[in-house]
This record gives structure tokens, sequence and C-alpha cells, in this order.
């Protein structure tokens, strides 16, 4: 601040000649330096209503928004590939809930679901996102005021007698200088680059309020597939310890016969292979088992080691899910909303390039009290300042700015495509989990007449080894047969689930992008 006080001493001098050479008396001259504040008073006043009024009355330069087109189906009221045997929902079950895992009465899901959305990192991270994007617009909203400051300075200087070109005469044992400026600076927003830096950050916290919602959407689908997998494979853990229990059964019979002359020792042989297969199978299952629960562990927040699930085996069906219309699928969706709100956020990005190619108007004022001596500083005669208007405008600059409007359009015809592909992403995931459900539950169906049949042919050929009639190699393959249907039984039933989950994601857990935070 203290190269300041020449340029404010320069300006002044006219006015401290006019003190200096006016041989009026004292009280003229503290009349004068009267009018003389009070004409500063009447410029500051001045300067702020001037500012005010231009801030206010500036324009906003750049096209108006306008939400792009996402391409839809002709018949927008019922999604391709809805079971038409579903019946149509009442009004009280027409959409989802916040909360949606409940919708599976799994109390054990649902202690886990409210353990992720408290303690999981990767949530945290994005939610600190949002929290930056949010103090973006307080850094941007600043700029629609003046920025005041001070520097006060306190120093002295002595100039050499013997240094080059200099007069002895004028010599001096030193002076000091004593300031107290104050500096006040603003930038009048006529063309609406301010306030469309402000509508960018908003657009931007928006959409990463909606990707903290799609990222704790996905981690709690995510979690819900894992715990649905580690309960297929405690159904199958289970079905494979009965398997082992029987072929051990199997193996002792087989070995009696043996013994007793009635079977040749190869029986023997196959029963063990059976026994071992399955024993195999087993202990493979456990592996996974073990791998899912760790991905739990981690989605909740909790070294692996210190956490364990209950060995519940997968008995839930899946339940009845309210898709609604492929319409409202557009506010429903955090995604979309994000890709949305990022679009409008690039077209506020066209009007600030735009605003480039027209001048910039910005006031200045800086004053204050200056003086050699502290005695002297709060004299009226120590008060210095300059202030005023200054308009600058870019003639040349080798296209640029021309170059910046371009990437700018080009930026906006991205997000809208990327808007649009998002959207039809989204009409694919749930026209894909509603077929996936419509096709397994038939398969469903079948998988079980088939699994009974196994069931009752392994029996048979059981029964007719026991009375000699059949090899012991019939039986092997009615054992193989049967067990290949049960998993497969279990392996549906898993699907169904992992589809269910899934479906709730596509249609966006119960979300509504009037759940946005208004700034």
């Amino acid at each position: 601040m203290s190269d300041l006080t020449p340029r404010l001493r320069a300006r002044l001098q006219p006015c401290h000649l006019h003190l200096r050479k006016d041989t009026a008396s004292a009280a003229e001259v503290r009349v004068s330096v009267g009018r003389q504040r009070s004409s500063v008073r009447r410029s500051v006043i001045a300067l702020a209503s001037a500012t005010l009024a231009v801030g206010l009355s500036g324009c906003m330069v750049g096209p108006k928004y306008v939400k792009p087109v996402v391409p839809m189906a002709q018949a927008p009221d019922a999604y391709k590939e809805t079971d038409p045997n579903w019946k149509p929902a009442n009004p009280a079950d027409t959409s989802l809930k916040g909360d949606w895992w409940t919708i599976f009465n799994e109390p054990e899901l649902t202690k886990l679901e409210v353990a992720c959305a408290a303690n999981n990192q990767s949530l945290k991270a994005a939610e600190a996102h949002y929290r930056e994007a949010r103090a973006q617009i307080g850094i941007n909203r600043a700029g629609l005021f003046p920025t005041i400051g001070a520097a006060p300075y306190v120093g002295g200087l002595r100039d050499s007698a013997t240094r080059p070109y200099f007069s002895a005469s004028s010599a001096n044992n030193g002076e000091a200088d004593i300031q107290l400026p104050l500096t006040l600076s603003y930038e009048a927003d006529l063309w609406g680059r301010i306030r469309r830096n402000i509508n960018a950050a908003k657009e931007e916290t928006q959409a990463s309020a909606a990707d903290l919602v799609n990222a704790q959407l996905s981690l709690q689908t995510t979690l819900a597939i894992d715990y649905f997998e580690l309960q297929s494979a405690d159904a199958t853990r289970k079905l494979l310890s009965d398997t082992v229990d029987d072929y051990r059964e199997a193996l002792r019979i087989t070995t009696n016969r043996f013994e007793g002359g009635v079977t040749a020792e190869s029986d023997v042989f196959q029963a063990k292979t059976q026994l071992q297969t399955a024993i195999v199978q087993l202990a493979d299952v456990a592996v996974q088992r073990a791998q899912y629960e760790h991905a739990i562990a981690v989605l909740i927040g909790q070294p692996p080691a210190s956490f364990s699930i209950p060995n519940t085996p997968l008995a839930t069906t899946p339940p009845y899910i309210p898709t609604g219309l492929p319409s409202e699928l557009l506010q429903r969706r955090p995604d979309i909303a994000a890709a949305e709100r990022r679009t409008n956020e690039a077209n506020e990005r066209i009007g600030i390039a735009r605003a480039a190619f027209f001048p910039t108007l910005s006031f200045s004022l800086a004053g204050g009290l200056e003086s050699t001596a502290a005695n002297t500083l709060f004299n009226s005669n120590s008060l210095v300042y300059a202030l005023g208007p200054t308009l600058s405008q870019t003639f040349f600059d080798a296209g640029r700015r021309r170059s910046i409007s371009e990437q700018a359009y080009a930026a906006f015809d991205e997000s809208s495509a990327n808007y649009r592909q998002t959207a039809l992403t989204a009409y694919q995931q749930v026209e894909d989990n509603l077929a996936v459900l419509r096709i397994l539950t038939d398969e469903a169906e079948q998988q079980h007449q088939a699994t009974d049949a196994a069931r009752g042919a392994q029996q048979i050929f059981n029964n007719r080894y026991v009375g000699g009639v059949d090899t012991y190699l019939q039986v092997v393959t009615a054992q193989t047969t049967a067990l290949a249907n049960e998993r497969n039984d279990i392996d549906i039933l898993r699907r169904r689930m992992d589809a269910s989950v899934l479906l709730i994601k596509a249609l966006g857990g119960g979300w509504n992008a009037n759940q946005l935070p208004q700034f």
C-alpha cells in the first residue's frame, strides 16, 4: 500500500497548492477543508449509488437454458417388459420409499444398510465433495460485493549524501512515513458474468448432491446383492452338507454290500468319488461365502477380521416392485438428475464465455491518512484519496475469446448428449431387469418341476440298486442329476433376488429430483 501514496499526492497536488497560496484566515481554511470533506462524502455516496444501480441493472448475455429432449417410446405409459400378470399397485404403493431395502423384510439387511449409510468411506468422500461444491457458491457470490482492505504502514527513509549525482545540500537525517490506508474495489456485473458463475456453481452443487445420492444408492444396492449372494452361498452350503451326509450313508451301504459279497468293489469306489466330490464343492462354497462377508464388512466401514454374519440360507422370494411410469424415470434417477444439472451448468458457461466480448466496468476507491509524524496523522491535511471508475475492453487476443466460446458451446453439446445417453441407459436397465424377473419367474417354476422329478428318479434308482435290479452307476447318475437341479434351483432364486435389487437401483431407489437442495 505504501506505493499508493505518491500517486495520491500527485492527484491531490492542486488542492495542497491552493491551501498554501490562500491568504484567507484560519477559519476560512477550515471552512474550505470542511467543504472538501463534504465533497468527498458526496462523491463516495454517488459512487456507491452508481455502483449499486449498475450492478442491479446489468443484463445477462448468452442463451437461455432449455432442457434437452430425451427420446422416449411411443407409449410412455408402460414398460415393454412389464409382466402382464402383475396387477396394478394401490395408490399407496405406486412408488418406492427411501428405505427401499425394507421391501425384502430382512432385519439383518436393514441393519447393514443403515451402517453402510453411516460408515462407508466412499460415501464420506462423496459427501465431502458435495460440501466442496457448495462452498464454491459462496466464493462466486462474493464477486457481487466490493472488496475492502487495509494495509497500515510505518517506515522511514534516509538518503545517502555520498551517492552519485546527489546534492549534499539535499541530505537529511531521514524521514518517517505513517500511513493508514483503506481500499475498495468493485466490478459491476454488466453482462452477467458473475451471476452466471454463481448459477454454474449452484448447478454443480445440485449435480454433486445427486452424485452423492447415486453413490449411496450404488453402494447400498451392492451391499444388498452381496447379502443375497451370501445367503445363496449359505443355502448351497446347507444343500451340500445334507448331500455329504446322504453320500456317506450311501458309501456305508455300498461298503457293507461289497463286504457281504453282494456287489462289486467298483461300487464302493464310485460311492467314495461321489462323496469326495461333494466335500470339495462344500469347501469351495465356503470360500465364496467368506469373500462376500468380507466385501460387506468393507461396505459398512468395518475391518473384515472383526465382522461376521450369521448363517442364513436364502429363502426370501422377490417382492413386488412398483415401477411407475417411464416418463417419471427422468425425475427418479439421481444420475439422470446430475447429468441434467451439468447440462444447465454448461449453458451458464456459454454466457460466461460470451461476456468476455464486452467491456468490463470496475470501481476503485483508495483513501486514508498519511503523515510524517504521529501527532499530525489525524489532521485534516493528512487526508489522501483517489477514486473513479475504470472501463476496460480487449480489442485483440488472436481469437482466444472466440475459441473459448466455441469450446463452451461444444461442452454444452457434449453434456446434452451425455444427459440423453444416461436417460436411454436408464430405460435399458429397467427393461433388462423387468425381462429378467419375468423370464426367471417362469424358469423357476419349470426348475422346481425338474428338481422334483430328479429327486424322484434318484429315489427309484436307489431302491432298484438295493433290490439288485440296477447297477450303482445309475444311482450315481441320478444323484449327480438331482444335485445339479437342486443347486440350479438356488441359483435361479439368487438371480431373481439380484434382479430385484438392480431393478430398484434402475428405478432410482425411491428418490426424486425434487429432493435436490435449493440455493
